[in-house]
């Protein structure tokens, strides 16, 4: 059967499940968006950037599982594009990613709007193509979202020129993709199971590490299953948190920079630390040479070149999360049957994580006069009772949105981990509500990552997309200031945003709801209006902008050099008292 090219691409696309296609029209993928007017089968979401096309692919892909998609012109709007495929890389999203190219025959010849797509994409992606001939079309797209989806899942780039959009073709449909050289390795070693296994048991301060490949790779009851199992404590990083439910009472939250006291102090003393789906990034391990110095380490992940790369482990294991588990669990309880199952030895461990958590929790200082930050998602956590998609921009609202709401479930939190894109919530929501009209989707942002894409109120005008958008807005870029503040002696520069713009009236130019609380009487009230209308809303939380995200592990830090929050009234309170007895 021969089609145009723009059709095939259009029939393959659809034939790989994809219901929704984030993009923005130009000349060269013209042909596809005149084949897209009477095909059937697929919605397009119009976008007023191309990145924010990449974002919602992101969005989409982590909320459902499947493979995003995105659809954007040549030149500019490809090097438009490149933010959110290096942010998809960085934190193992699926998705393919369609540019537009100038026509085979001028390629090289710096035409209109010519930019070297595959070049400028490589470094930013899994895998990409640039398609030189229409019958390729077919098995070029089935290999990009094979690539995307297997192994360690990241985003592929597929250019394809003008020509070949126009020029019919034979539709040639692979059954199955075979590629020589990109077979990912599934199931793990049987031995270093079972040496996991024995590590385990063995551990009188076990702690369990957990990344967003647990996610990735849907693995959260099996994660779940072998914690109870072993009733080790469970600390997530960024992009694990839903892997394992925030009060769940083996869960010690998250660890790292900005992670709880606990956590860090857990892993730090741990004998047996158990890796699972994660990285070992700079942002969780602070100084190296301090990071779990007592541990014996066993790192699961389907990457084997993420295994030993920044700590060396003990016990590597190369696999599928979930398969792993699974068969981590049936060893654990074989080891179990020969040689008890380890948990009294663990009582202590259990004691002391439990004296930390009292010694110091998560705090903040309460106002009656000024909104503090953390209280505006404690509020939006109790009233959506955990259940709510939760998206963020970057900065320090995104810390305290992990700090303090409390997730129950799986593929509900979504930020930018590995490449910290300021922008990326708005857009990033849109893909999230797309997938699921139903859920109330939350974009917590600030008002400098905000900024960055507001624009986006518009698509989600347009496309009846009804995202709640929560501005923790400290009239600068606070997380900036944060560090200005306390490593550069509030020596204060370029960090101001001083009111502009009005982001009500903004919110109602694009036809959306706008609202602005200045009290903390009002948070709950607004809270409570905003998920009860049915449109897209801005709430915008004017909140102490002297607030600072604590705990806090310095650059350069061990995590046990953490910046801890100043005690509250009433810790000071009972200071006092028990220093004068009454």
């Amino acid at each position: 059967m021969k089609l145009p090219g723009a059709k095939i691409v259009l029939e393959c696309i659809k034939r790989e499940g994809v219901d929704i296609i984030f993009g923005l029209p130009g000349g060269a993928v013209l042909p596809i968006y005149d084949a897209l007017y009477d095909f059937e089968g697929l919605r397009h979401i119009l976008v007023r950037q191309e990145a924010a096309a990449g974002h919602a692919a992101e969005g989409y892909a982590r909320a459902t599982g499947k493979v995003g998609v995105c659809l954007v012109t040549s030149g500019p709007a490809c090097t438009n594009l490149v933010t959110a495929l290096q942010d998809a890389m960085m934190d193992s999203i699926p998705i393919v990613a369609f540019t537009g190219q100038v026509p085979t025959h001028l390629i090289g010849n710096d035409a209109f709007q010519e930019a070297d797509n595959v070049g400028i994409t490589r470094s930013a992606t899994k895998h990409n193509f640039l398609v030189k001939d229409g019958k390729d079309l077919g098995p070029i797209i089935r290999e990009a979202f094979h690539i995307a989806a297997t192994g360690r899942p990241g985003p592929v780039h597929v250019d394809l020129p003008k020509d070949i959009l126009v020029k019919e073709a034979e539709l040639i449909w692979p059954e199955k993709v075979t590629m020589r050289s990109y077979n990912p390795n599934y199931e793990g070693h049987a031995g270093q199971i079972k040496r996991a296994a024995k590590a385990m048991l063995r551990a009188k301060k076990p702690v369990l590490y957990v990344g967003g490949g647990v996610i990735s790779s849907n693995a959260h009851a099996e994660l779940r299953e072998l914690a109870e199992l072993t009733q080790i404590p469970v600390t997530t990083t960024l992009m694990g948190l839903g892997a394992f439910p925030s009060e769940h009472p083996l869960s010690i939250e998250m660890l790292g920079m900005h992670g709880t006291y606990y956590a860090n102090m857990a892993v730090h003393h741990s004998d047996v630390l158990v890796a699972v789906g994660a990285r070992f990034d700079d942002r969780v391990t602070g100084r190296v040479d301090a990071f779990a110095p007592h541990a014996e380490i066993i790192h699961i992940d389907i990457d084997p070149s993420s295994i030993s790369k920044n700590i060396k482990v003990d016990v590597p294991i190369v696999g599928d999360c979930r398969r792993v588990l699974r068969a981590l669990v049936e060893a654990v309880r074989e080891e179990a049957k020969a040689g008890g199952d380890g948990q009294e030895g663990q009582k202590p461990w259990h004691a002391q994580i439990a004296e930390w958590k009292v010694k110091e929790p998560l705090r903040y200082e309460w106002s009656d006069d000024v909104i503090k930050p953390q209280y505006v998602i404690q509020e939006i956590s109790n009233a959506t009772r955990g259940e709510a998609m939760i998206v963020t921009g970057v900065g320090q609202h995104q810390m305290w949105a992990a700090q303090y709401y409390k997730f129950t479930h799986p593929r509900a939190w979504f930020t930018s981990g590995g490449l910290g894109t300021m922008g990326y919530g708005l857009p990033t929501a849109m893909g999230v509500q797309a997938a699921h009209p139903g859920r109330h989707v939350v974009n917590i942002d600030g008002d400098g990552s905000f900024a960055m894409n507001s624009q986006e109120l518009a698509t989600c005008f347009v496309e009846k997309l009804p995202v709640k958008t929560v501005i923790i807005n400290n009239s600068g870029h606070g997380m900036v200031r944060q560090w200005q503040r306390i490593i550069y002696k509030e020596r204060y520069c370029a960090i101001d945003l001083p009111g502009i713009p009005d982001w009500v009236k903004l919110a109602e130019a694009y036809g959306c709801v706008g609202l602005r609380v200045t009290k903390p009487s009002e948070v709950v009230p607004a809270i409570e209006k905003m998920l009860s209308t049915p449109a897209p809303v801005v709430l915008d939380v004017c909140v102490d902008k002297d607030e600072c995200v604590f705990p806090m592990v310095p650059a350069g830090g061990a995590n046990t050099d953490m910046i801890l929050a100043p005690p509250t009234r009433e810790v000071r309170d009972r200071a006092e008292k028990s220093q004068t007895g009454f």
